[in-house]
C-alpha cells in the first residue's frame, strides 16, 4: 500500500486520497473536518472512488457519515452507477437503502413549505390534455393520449388520469386517481386508486426489505442507464409567421389564453448505456427476469420458498492505479478504476415549442408546487423539470416536451377554473376499496 499524505491543503482531496490507499483508520479522522459531499477536479465524490475501487469499510464509513448516493460525476454517473458495475451485492444494497433514506429525508425537509404554499393557493381545478407524438414513422399512430383531471383543495391534490405507466414504448391504461393530503403523516398522504378494480394502494416512506431486494436483483440484471435532458445549450426565439411580411407568431390557445409562441432550440437528450457487469448469458435471459419482477413476482425461489438472490460478481482486478496518476489525469480522463466499461450513447438534439401566456391564472411558482406532489408519475416528473427551466415571461399554457428518446408529449392547459366548490369526497377513499400494497410496483 502506497504511502499517504493526507492533508487539509484546500487544493487537495484529502478524503478521495485516503480512500484511494484504503486508509480507513485516517478516514474515519478527517471525516470530522472535511466536506463529504465534495467532488475532486474529475466529479467523483470520496463516495464514488471507495465503490469503483471496491473499498467496503470506506463505503459504509461515508454512508455513515451522509455522503450523498445521488450525486452524479462529470460522466453522468452516480455511486449507485458504479456500484452496480463493480458488482457486490451487500454495497449496491447498502447504497439503495441510503439514497431512499436520503430522499425521504430531503422530502421531510421540503414538505412544510409546500404543504403551507399549496394551502396558500386558491383552490382549483384543472385539465391537461397529454398528445404523445415520435418521428419514428408510423409510431404516433399508436401511441396514447390523455386528459388529465386535477383538483386542488387546501393542502390537497388529487389527479385522475386514464395512462396509468409509459416507459419503454409501453403503456398501461387504466382509470387511476393520485391523491396526495398534506394534513395526513407522511406514511398515509400518498395514495394511488385503481378506480377499475377498486382497489388502492399507499405510497409508502420505507420499503420491506424484500423491495429493497428485489430491486437490487433488478439492478444487478439490467443495463446501468443514464438518460438526461442538457439544456446548457438552450434557446427561446420567437417564432414568426407570414410568407413576405414577417411577424412574431401569436395564438389564442383553447380558445382562452392570447399566447406568444416560442421555439426551442439547444435541447439535447443524452443516453448512455452500460453493461460490462452483464454476461451473455445474463443478457439472454434478463428479459424475462425483469418482467417478472416489475410485476412484482419473485422470478425464483430456493426449497424452503425463499427467492433465489442473485449473487456478487467476482471483484474486477485490484487497480494498480497511483493517488498521483488519477489526480493529475486531465479532467475526466482519469484511467478506468473498476471493470472496464462496456458502454453505447446517443444523443439526439430536440427542437421544440412552447405558448406563454400572461393570461393564464396560475402562476409557475404555483405549478411546480403542484407537480412536486404528483412526481411519481414519471411523465408528470418531466414536465416539472421542463417548466422549471429559465423560461419565457408568462404561463407555457402549451408545451412540447421529450418522454423518451424517440417520443415527445404535446401538454395543453386546456381549463382552469379557480372553485370554492371542490367536493370534499374527491380526497377520501371510497368505504368499498380494498388495499392492494402490491398493485403498482413502481410506487
Amino acid at each position: 500500500m502506497s504511502t499517504l499524505i493526507c492533508n487539509g491543503d484546500d487544493e487537495t482531496y484529502p478524503l478521495h486520497e485516503c480512500v484511494f490507499g484504503g486508509d480507513v483508520r485516517k478516514l474515519s479522522s478527517l471525516l470530522r473536518f472535511h466536506d463529504v459531499t465534495r467532488k475532486d477536479k474529475h466529479g467523483n465524490t470520496a463516495l464514488h472512488l471507495a465503490v469503483m475501487l471496491g473499498r467496503k469499510e470506506c463505503v459504509q464509513l461515508l454512508l455513515a457519515h451522509g455522503a450523498p448516493v445521488k450525486v452524479k460525476n462529470f460522466a453522468g454517473w452516480s455511486p449507485l452507477a458504479e456500484a452496480v458495475s463493480y458488482g457486490d451485492r451487500q454495497t449496491i444494497s447498502s447504497l439503495v437503502r441510503k439514497l431512499k433514506q436520503q430522499a425521504r429525508e430531503q422530502m421531510e425537509v421540503r414538505r412544510p413549505d409546500l404543504i403551507k404554499a399549496l394551502s396558500q393557493i386558491q383552490n382549483f381545478y384543472m385539465e391537461l390534455k397529454w398528445d404523445f407524438h415520435s418521428w419514428v414513422p408510423l409510431v404516433s399512430r399508436i401511441l396514447p393520449s390523455d386528459v388529465c383531471k386535477i383538483y386542488k383543495s387546501g393542502s390537497g391534490i388529487r389527479l385522475d388520469t386514464t395512462l396509468v405507466d409509459f416507459s419503454d414504448m409501453k403503456w398501461e391504461r387504466g382509470d387511476i386517481s393520485f391523491i396526495f393530503q398534506g394534513e395526513k403523516p407522511p406514511s398515509e398522504s400518498l395514495t394511488v386508486i385503481d378506480n377499475k378494480v377498486k382497489v388502492y394502494q399507499r405510497v409508502r416512506y420505507e420499503e420491506t426489505e424484500n423491495e429493497i431486494e428485489d430491486e437490487v436483483d433488478i439492478l444487478m440484471s439490467s443495463d446501468i442507464l443514464a438518460a438526461t435532458m442538457s439544456t446548457k445549450a438552450i434557446n427561446f426565439s420567437r417564432a414568426q409567421s407570414g410568407w413576405i411580411f414577417r411577424e412574431d407568431r401569436k395564438e389564442t390557445v383553447a380558445g382562452l389564453y392570447k399566447s406568444d409562441i416560442y421555439t426551442i432550440t439547444g435541447i439535447v437528450l443524452e443516453s448512455r448505456k452500460r453493461r460490462e457487469h452483464l454476461s451473455t448469458d445474463d443478457l439472454q435471459k434478463n428479459k424475462a427476469i425483469l418482467e417478472s419482477l416489475t410485476k412484482g413476482n419473485t422470478q425464483n425461489l430456493d426449497t424452503n420458498g425463499e427467492p433465489v438472490r442473485r449473487a456478487s460478481l467476482n471483484p474486477p482486478p485490484e487497480s494498480a492505479i497511483e493517488w498521483s496518476s488519477y489526480i493529475s489525469a486531465p479532467v475526466g480522463e482519469y484511467p478506468s478504476l473498476g471493470r472496464e466499461l462496456v458502454y453505447k450513447e446517443s444523443t439526439r438534439n430536440f427542437r421544440a415549442m412552447i405558448a406563454m401566456s400572461d393570461d393564464f391564472p396560475l402562476s409557475v411558482e404555483m405549478l411546480l408546487n403542484v407537480l412536486e406532489v404528483i412526481a411519481p408519475f414519471k411523465h408528470f416528473a418531466k414536465l416539472r423539470q421542463f417548466v422549471a427551466m429559465k423560461l419565457p415571461k408568462g404561463f407555457p399554457v402549451k408545451i412540447d416536451i421529450p418522454i423518451l428518446p424517440t417520443v415527445t408529449a404535446k401538454i395543453t392547459f386546456q381549463k382552469f377554473d379557480f372553485r370554492d366548490d371542490i367536493p370534499e369526497e374527491l380526497f377520501v377513499i371510497p368505504d368499498d376499496y380494498v388495499e392492494d400494497p402490491l398493485r403498482f410496483p413502481d410506487l
